[in-house]
């Protein structure tokens, strides 16, 4: 590893170690995202481009721990409906993708991961508009106001290979 993978990897483990619940949840989401996005480009053919079927797998069984991991993390007790709703979602994006590896379907992956990326936005509305409203009532909060512009600055991006990415989420095994 040179000296730039090393601080890349310094970096992306220190973001996940300090991540909140929110933030690793939208982490979550991006490395479902990223690995759809994989798979898709993997199971492409065309000029002067061959399938990797080795790659793609490797993908959509990555995406499927995501999705296995967003099951596991989802609470319908204290959820109610919306949790109850969100599990089914998950279950059918699941079984898309068990799908997607066995007949090598890009259209089922390309399905998954433009869920993702709509619930990752309702997500980060969601959490937004909390963080705003909290703003609002404690003016006082100098922290919440430097996370609230570090937030506008930089979006979370996904780790390539998140090193404790397993003990904060509760086993799930990103870095493939």
């Amino acid at each position: 590893m040179d000296n730039k993978n090393n601080a890349q990897f310094a970096y992306q483990a220190t973001q996940i170690s300090t991540a909140t619940k929110e933030q690793l949840l939208l982490i979550t989401y991006d490395i479902g995202i990223r690995s759809c996005r994989l798979a898709e480009t993997a199971l492409e053919e065309g000029e002067g481009h061959q399938q990797d079927l080795d790659l793609a797998n490797r993908e959509i069984i990555r995406a499927q721990d995501v999705i296995r991991e967003l099951m596991v993390t989802l609470n319908t007790t204290k959820g109610g409906d919306m949790a109850q709703g969100l599990m089914r979602l998950y279950d059918y994006m699941y079984q898309l993708l068990v799908e997607a590896n066995v007949k090598k379907l890009p259209e089922n992956i390309r399905t998954v991961r433009t869920m993702l990326e709509e619930l990752k936005g309702a997500w980060e509305e969601a959490l937004m508009k909390l963080l705003k409203e909290y703003q609002e009532a404690h003016p006082e909060d100098e922290e919440l106001r430097n996370a609230l512009s570090e937030l506008k600055e930089e979006p979370v991006q996904p780790p390539a290979t998140p090193p404790k990415a397993a003990q904060k989420t509760g086993g799930l095994n990103l870095a493939g």
